[in-house]
């Protein structure tokens, strides 16, 4: 069990809803997940309509509706108040995008909204980049979570910069750090977790796939191995080879 605000949750997989062939393979690749949370979109258009709704309302999860589509910390605002009504939680996925290209959020339009969104009661979850500058003035601005992306959205690429987000992360210590966005495989996840964060978020890696029941059962087991390398404690990177097994002295079997 882990903390997430004010939810215990068991896993340490966020998953998103969009881009599934179909409602029901949804719910399936959510169920083999183990995700407890899941991401809903209200400016983008859920393919499988009232179908996509009612497969979502049959599961065990907790609903995390995110401002997908907003270019201005005004629109973004209004995208939350409309989600909070809608979904009766405070929790949401601050997205406010600032170029259309590689989707890079707005630092400065994050910041401005996460700071009226805290005031009016919200949990926020702000997508952002690894900079820890604007990760600092997430946290002076209220935000308890953070949610730096791996690489822009879609690319599959993993994580792009470790040493940003391996400093985010020491710099950081007290605050929930989720990647978010980028990444591709499962070992990517298990990456993101032996660097210290306490979950992963992700939805096409799994929705896109040839089999996404399959990758997402995939994904599951690679938090999992992730999160437990962390704990175990790595062992110091060398710059010489050391063996394994000594070859001075007389072997053990010869000894008497």
């Amino acid at each position: 069990m882990w903390q997430l605000a004010d939810h215990e949750l068991d896993s340490r997989l966020l998953i998103g809803s969009s881009l599934y062939p179909s409602p029901r393979i949804m719910q399936e690749a959510i169920r083999a997940s183990g995700a407890g949370v899941v991401t809903v979109a209200l400016r983008r258009q859920q393919r499988g309509g009232e179908d996509f709704w009612a497969a979502l309302r049959e599961l065990d999860v907790r609903l995390l509706p995110n401002t997908a589509g907003c270019h201005s910390a005004r629109e973004a605002i209004t995208t939350a108040q409309m989600a909070r009504e809608l979904f009766g939680t405070h929790w949401i996925k601050l997205e406010v995008i600032g170029d259309d290209y590689n989707l890079q959020p707005d630092p400065f339009g994050l910041v401005e909204a996460a700071r009226e969104l805290i005031a009016q009661g919200f949990e926020v979850f702000p997508y952002c980049t690894e900079d820890l500058v604007v990760g600092e003035k997430l946290v002076a601005a209220g935000c308890r979570i953070l949610m730096p992306w791996g690489a822009p959205i879609g690319t599959a690429r993993g994580l792009l910069n470790p040493y940003g987000l391996r400093t985010l992360r020491e710099r950081l210590p007290g605050i929930t750090l989720i990647v978010d966005a980028g990444l591709g495989v499962p070992s990517h996840a298990a990456q993101a977790l032996e660097l210290g964060y306490d979950a992963v978020l992700l939805n096409t890696a799994i929705a896109q796939a040839a089999d996404p029941v399959a990758m997402a059962a995939a994904f599951r087991h690679a938090v999992q191995a992730g999160r437990l390398g962390f704990e175990a404690g790595r062992m110091p990177e060398r710059d010489l080879a050391q063996p394994s097994t000594p070859v001075v002295g007389t072997p053990f079997w010869q000894q008497t």
